[in-house]
């Protein structure tokens, strides 16, 4: 059985960096597109970025230059990296597992979430 599991949130001023990470079931993050969104309450699932099993990532225009997404097959994890974090960025924080090894196919298992909250 698929099992993604974040962690890493948590509360942070304005400026300040997080480094998320998803621990995936073995093979999970080498076979697989794999990806980020976040959602805060009253908004919809929003996309931030996504990385292909042959390492072609994409990035939402509200974290490029500021996040970034990696991975590591060997320790099946995947991680976001946020740096210049503002408070905007509150949300709840889900890694994705993709229907395929690209990212074309939707994503058809979630972690559980991971708070990230950012103060001014």
């Amino acid at each position: 059985q698929v099992q993604l599991v974040e962690s890493g949130g948590g509360s942070v001023q304005a400026a300040g960096s997080l480094r998320l990470s998803c621990a995936a079931s073995e093979y999970i993050v080498r076979s697989f597109c794999m990806g980020w969104f976040r959602q805060a309450p009253g908004k919809e699932r929003e996309f931030l970025s996504a990385i292909t099993t042959a390492g072609y990532i994409s990035y939402a225009t509200s974290v490029k230059g500021r996040f970034t997404i990696s991975r590591d097959n060997a320790k099946n994890t995947l991680y976001l990296q946020m740096n210049s974090l503002k408070p905007e960025d509150t949300a709840m924080y889900y890694c994705a597992k993709g229907a395929a090894p690209d990212c074309n196919h939707g994503y058809n298992y979630w972690g559980q979430g991971t708070q990230v909250t950012v103060s001014s």
